[in-house]
């Protein structure tokens, strides 16, 4: 919270060279199975959440942004690709999972589905595995480093040269 008691939320990029700091309320939060969403985060649908009404900062570096048509821009980073954006007319709006913390931030409206792809509805049905579970078919996951920026903000990142 802030000091006025506004919600803040924080998050970012992939690798850590775009920050950002919403303070405030957050709005809808939906997914988006339109043609343009799933090629803009290369998957099946875009969840965001609006931050219209709220005060959004970058505190470190600033998206890239595409036009992606006449009324849209998709903010990303030019660093690691991470899908940030999108920004038209009536506000911004950030990608949930870009949130340090998206566990909250639950969509309530799906959006575009005149292109849903039609094999979304059976993926909560396929078996599922956790990252670990693939560990003796793909044994570099036992080594695994991460270089992933952390769920938190960090004074400077990287912290040191990766090897």
């Amino acid at each position: 919270m802030s000091l006025d008691n506004r919600p803040v939320y924080t998050g970012g990029c992939q690798c850590g060279a775009v920050r950002f700091r919403v303070e405030g309320a957050l709005g809808d939060a939906s997914v988006c199975h339109c043609r343009m969403c799933q090629k803009a985060s290369g998957n099946f649908y875009l969840p965001l959440v609006s931050v219209r009404g709220a005060r959004l900062d970058w505190t470190r570096g600033e998206p890239k942004r595409f036009r992606s048509s006449n009324a849209a821009w998709r903010g990303f980073c030019a660093e690691c690709g991470t899908p940030l954006t999108f920004e038209a007319p009536d506000g911004v709006a950030l990608a949930i999972a870009a949130f340090d913390d998206p566990t909250g931030i639950a969509p309530t409206i799906q959006w575009g589905v005149e292109e849903k792809l039609p094999y979304v509805h059976g993926i909560a049905k396929l078996p599922s595995e956790e990252t670990m579970g693939d560990v003796s078919s793909a044994p570099y996951l036992a080594d695994l480093v991460s270089y992933q920026h952390p769920d938190h903000d960090t004074e400077k990142w990287p912290p040191e040269e990766k090897p």
